[in-house]
């Protein structure tokens, strides 16, 4: 079995990991996806500013990521960013600069790639911090260009996501969950289109 080197299994964490990750109590807010936004770029680009603002050079990269950075695809308008600084787990030497900017940590993950997550609000973004030898910022950039270049998983991505947010989700993390099958499925298939690496097809369990 010969795999992508950025190929991750078919997982969901469970309520109780999801707790774990979690810097202060959950606040519950439903889950919409809206119409493409051509503000979001400008939105982005915001964010990047608040945040080399703060770091300075320690903001090694600022990548503009998740549904909100493809063109035509329905999307949480909360501007998703891959922030990566030399080492996400020492946190003294960028997270009291990011929130003195006004960025809340949500999220620490020092198991997965030393992940953790901050609010920005103005506008709203998702900030994801990595160091450099992180693999999920990498996926993100694959993932991103993937659809921005395949139309049909496109529309596929937010007819998806259309369908979840209709639940009724309030936490985001579960509405995740409930989209995980056709971000892996798309993973998939940009994988093993990627001529630069090998990719047997791996399926879901039970898909």
């Amino acid at each position: 079995m010969v795999t992508h080197p950025w190929w991750r299994p078919f997982e969901v964490p469970d309520e109780a990991e999801i707790a774990a990750a979690r810097t202060g109590e959950h606040r519950p807010e439903p889950v919409t996806v809206v119409a493409p936004d051509p503000e979001w770029p400008r939105w982005f680009e915001r964010v990047r500013e608040q945040l080399t603002a703060a770091l300075g050079r320690r903001a090694l990269s600022v990548e503009h990521v998740g549904s909100t950075s493809v063109p035509g695809l329905a999307a949480k308008p909360v501007i998703d960013v891959d922030l990566v600084v030399a080492d996400s787990g020492d946190e003294p030497a960028w997270l009291p600069d990011l929130e003195a900017a006004g960025f809340d940590l949500r999220v620490r993950e020092p198991e997965w790639e030393q992940h953790r997550c901050l609010r920005g609000h103005d506008p709203r973004a998702n900030v994801h911090v990595f160091s450099p030898d992180a693999v999920e910022p990498r996926r993100h950039v694959a993932f991103r260009d993937w659809l921005r270049t395949h139309d049909d998983d496109r529309d596929l991505y937010a007819e998806v996501k259309r369908g979840v947010a209709a639940r009724g989700f309030t936490d985001g993390m579960l509405y995740n969950n409930a989209k995980a099958w056709v971000v892996y499925d798309i993973y998939e298939r940009a994988f093993a289109a990627d001529p630069a690496h090998p990719h047997d097809p791996q399926p879901r369990a039970g898909g």
